[in-house]
């Protein structure tokens, strides 16, 4: 049966790192009703253990999906996938988009062979990602380093603050300090809040790098899944957070830059 019109697609993070998946959804799909979900009460995920996330993950889009209504649920937080998705997809009765490091296409970038990896620390160790180099970086070097001040440096950014320019140094030099670090001509921003100061991380690491993210991946899975659905946008999309403070004010513009005109407490 075809899902109501009206209903809307589901973006899930633990902040505002998903905006980074809004933006490229907003233009396959500029039509299709969306409520963006932050936990910000639980940010930062990367900093938790996985019963921790997987608990939370599934128990917040368990209760989302009853009051929304969507007709489909992306996770846009790479922490959340690697750890979560399995056990949301069986608690889901929807289709379940969730996000993974882009450890495929950067494979097919690099020329040096040496690819960089940031993400959380929660990411970073996942089996997940060792599959993923597996299958598809065979030959070629893959080096992680954890960087979870960039998930607040992009939350400060969007509030319309500066963060540290240490922190984007110290990020550099956590993949370029490793063996072969020196020879990164790609890197993967494994989380989806990274791609929100690529502009500071270019800086930081020097020219010619190139940088690879989900997220246009991940609005392309969308819009295959609802591809011949109808869309109809009753009224304007807004986000969702679990916990209320004066960021939210500050986020306020930035919310509406990506189309979110409202906001409420979940």
């Amino acid at each position: 049966m075809a899902p109501d019109p009206t209903a809307p697609i589901l973006l899930f993070d633990s902040g505002i790192g998903g905006l980074s998946v809004l933006a490229e959804l907003r233009k396959l799909l500029p039509q299709a009703p969306v409520i963006y979900a932050a936990d910000n009460r639980g940010l930062p995920y990367g900093t938790k253990t996985e019963a921790q996330v997987a608990a939370r993950v599934a128990g917040l889009l368990g209760r989302m999906t009853e009051r929304f209504g969507p007709r489909l649920a992306c996770i846009a937080c790479n922490t959340a996938s690697t750890i979560a998705l399995g056990m949301v997809r069986e608690v889901l009765e929807l289709p379940v988009v969730g996000t993974v490091p882009a450890i495929k296409p950067a494979a097919a970038l690099t020329h040096t062979g040496v690819i960089g990896l940031l993400g959380t620390s929660a990411t970073i160790r996942q089996a997940y990602v060792d599959n993923l180099e597996t299958e598809f970086a065979q030959g070629k070097r893959l080096i992680r380093h954890a960087a979870p001040d960039l998930v607040g440096a992009a939350e400060a950014r969007l509030r319309g603050e500066e963060a540290d320019p240490e922190i984007y140094a110290a990020a550099a030099r956590g993949l370029r300090a490793q063996p072969d670090g020196e020879r990164i001509d790609t890197v993967v921003l494994a989380c989806t809040h990274f791609p929100l100061v690529q502009e500071e991380l270019a800086k930081a690491l020097g020219p010619d790098i190139r940088f690879v993210d989900g997220a246009a991946g991940i609005a392309r899975r969308i819009a295959f899944l609802t591809q011949g659905q109808d869309f109809v946008r009753e009224k304007e999309d807004f986000a969702v957070f679990t916990a209320n403070g004066e960021d939210l004010a500050l986020l306020a513009p930035a919310l509406a830059g990506y189309g979110l005109t409202d906001h409420a407490i979940f």
